[in-house]
């Protein structure tokens, strides 16, 4: 299991169903803050929080859409 299919298991069993997550959107994220991510690291510790805050500055429905 890669380091950033930890991260979503981690994630998405922490969390409540509505914010729950998918790959395709951990990858958007990474893009969109690619200033987190020096390497390839997917730290549980250092990303949830601005991950959640990222996730939660979105709609249910832009959510819904972006995670297509």
């Amino acid at each position: 299991m890669t380091k950033k299919e930890q991260f979503l298991v981690d994630h998405n069993r922490l969390s409540p169903p509505h914010l729950q997550t998918t790959m395709v959107m951990l990858s958007r994220f990474r893009i969109e803050k690619a200033s987190l991510f020096k390497d390839d690291q997917w730290s549980t510790d250092k990303l949830r929080r601005p991950f959640l805050l990222w996730l939660t500055s979105f709609s249910p429905e832009e959510i819904k859409n972006r995670a297509d």
